[in-house]
């Protein structure tokens, strides 16, 4: 950090790279530590042993541990992301926006046209995000997801036309 950098309190840029099989245990982690039913390590290694798979994880430095994940299905010109999380404690510093916006970078580079995914409807710290990159709702599944209370809870279909 410079000594301007440390007077103002910012932080390095987050970096991020493609995830590999060797980040199976830190997705399963990651995933378990953001969603009520986490997945398994040997999922996370299916699916990225998948041809039609593109993952990317972000970390706080190179090198540095995963904070964070997103893992798409794309079969161009389509994608659908299946999973994006950040660790609780890395929230709120703009992590997932980088993240994501990398991702989107590199599936447009494959030939990708649009990104479709569903998150629950009272998930705003994510719909922020999402309607902040461009996408826009497309409907809803009603009562899709099991809530902690045992209230369902809607999930909203998005889309990114790039």
């Amino acid at each position: 950090m410079t000594f301007l950098g440390s007077l103002f309190g910012s932080r390095p840029a987050p970096h991020v790279r493609i995830a590999t099989a060797a980040d199976a245990e830190d997705l399963a982690a990651t995933h378990a530590a953001a969603f009520r039913r986490g997945w398994g390590a040997d999922e996370f290694e299916r699916l990225l042993g998948d041809r039609t798979a593109e993952a990317h994880v972000v970390c706080r430095e190179p090198n540095g541990p995963v904070v964070g994940f997103v893992l798409s299905h794309v079969v161009p010109p389509d994608s659908e992301i299946l999973s994006i999380a950040v660790l609780p404690e890395a929230r709120g510093r703009g992590h997932g926006r980088t993240l994501l916006a990398h991702h989107l970078g590199r599936l447009a580079a494959r030939g990708v046209r649009a990104s479709h995914l569903e998150v629950e409807a009272t998930n705003s710290a994510a719909l922020r995000l999402y309607r902040r990159l461009g996408y826009t709702e497309t409907g809803r599944r009603k009562g899709y997801y099991a809530t902690a209370s045992g209230t369902p809870a809607d999930a909203v279909r998005m889309r990114l036309d790039f």
